[in-house]
């Protein structure tokens, strides 16, 4: 085959939905693409670095923080390390790859999480590799160790994540730095070694039933809260009163909304959080109030509100009146915030996982 084109469609996803921390995750309908064309019909080596050329639209254009240099982008180094894991050393000759992306960067619905499950479709695709979606998850896993957000990218849906216990040999193969695809600095000299391979079955998931009737009501304030500013504001221990508020109430989510129709009042008590919502709280100005005030005998069509991943967006699950909801969740979040805010809002379902559509 001379040429090839291929779109990589990837949901973004939005973790630790309710009491679900670090376990449970929601595919969303807003996708990041990857459109890759490869152009095999050129006799000559290609001079493109990598074989690869990035162009990029969408979230976060222009930015510092997005770069088109294949051996720094995250999509192609994580591709990369597939590849390399396949004796493949760089991209095909003359790789184009598109970047469509309308996931906003930093908000907690999932950007890089579905970064990383394209990257590793990315490097399955172009390497003609013959992988499972539960081999592909293990590859995600080497890259990002919260499997709730790339398990709902990868396999869609709503879902529950967990890893299982590795064997004393496999423990430290668990993360493998990216420096270890591409030697650090960025770029630089290709040591022609091939990176660990991840061990069998990290992670495993389970899909959860969703009640047709709910939507996602995602509110989006216009700040970033960085992941590891919000994983750091969280306590080394937690009390037992505290863990067992959370346990009985994830023990009861996936029923609650995965019965049609749904409960309001179940769904609303299956919601609650204390493992992590209320520590963040003071990074997000007005999200106890939003958590506290709402309910669903003060709100038509509620039924739920958790923080999405690590924030800044609002998730509110409800059967109706999205505008209304919305909107007093944005007037709260305005009034509580010191500095004056804009927020985005949008009404999401649940999506399926990563796909492939060939050309």
């Amino acid at each position: 085959m001379a040429s090839e084109s291929f779109v990589i469609k990837v949901p973004s996803s939005s973790a630790n939905i309710g009491p679900g921390f670090d376990v449970i995750g929601l595919a969303l309908s807003v996708y990041l693409e990857l459109h890759v064309t490869i152009d095999r019909s050129k006799p000559e080596p290609s001079k493109l670095p990598l074989n690869c050329r990035i162009t990029y639209e969408g979230q976060g254009e222009g930015s510092p923080d997005i770069s088109l240099d294949p051996s720094s982008n995250l999509i192609t180094r994580v591709a990369l390390y597939v590849l390399r894991c396949h004796g493949q050393r760089t991209f095909p000759a003359e790789t184009h790859v598109h970047i469509v992306n309308p996931i906003p960067l930093g908000r907690g619905l999932g950007s890089s999480g579905s970064a990383v499950v394209a990257g590793v479709m990315l490097g399955h695709e172009v390497g003609h590799l013959q992988l499972d979606l539960d081999r592909l998850f293990d590859f995600c896993l080497m890259i990002e160790r919260h499997p709730d957000n790339v398990g709902a990218s990868l396999y869609g849906g709503f879902v529950g994540t967990y890893l299982r216990p590795l064997k004393p040999e496999d423990v430290q193969r668990i993360e493998i730095p990216l420096s270890e695809v591409l030697p650090a600095p960025a770029g630089g000299v290709d040591t022609g070694e091939t990176p660990p391979e991840p061990p069998y079955g990290i992670g495993h998931h389970i899909k959860f039933p969703w009640a047709t009737e709910i939507k996602a009501v995602a509110i989006i304030p216009d700040f970033q809260v960085p992941t590891h500013l919000a994983r750091s504001v969280l306590p080394p221990h937690y009390s037992r009163p505290d863990v067992t508020f959370n346990m009985q109430r994830i023990a009861l989510l996936p029923v609650a909304l995965g019965t049609s129709p749904p409960d309001p009042e179940l769904i609303h008590l299956a919601m609650q959080d204390k493992v992590h919502q209320p520590y963040r709280q003071t990074l997000i100005p007005g999200l106890g109030e939003v958590v506290q005030s709402m309910s669903p005998s003060s709100q038509p069509g509620f039924l739920g509100v958790c923080l999405s991943g690590a924030g800044p967006t609002i998730l509110a699950l409800a059967t109706g009146h999205f505008d209304e909801i919305a909107e007093r969740i944005i007037k709260i979040l305005k009034a509580a915030n010191p500095k004056e805010i804009d927020c985005q809002w949008r009404v999401l379902e649940p999506a399926d996982g990563a796909q492939v559509i060939r050309r």
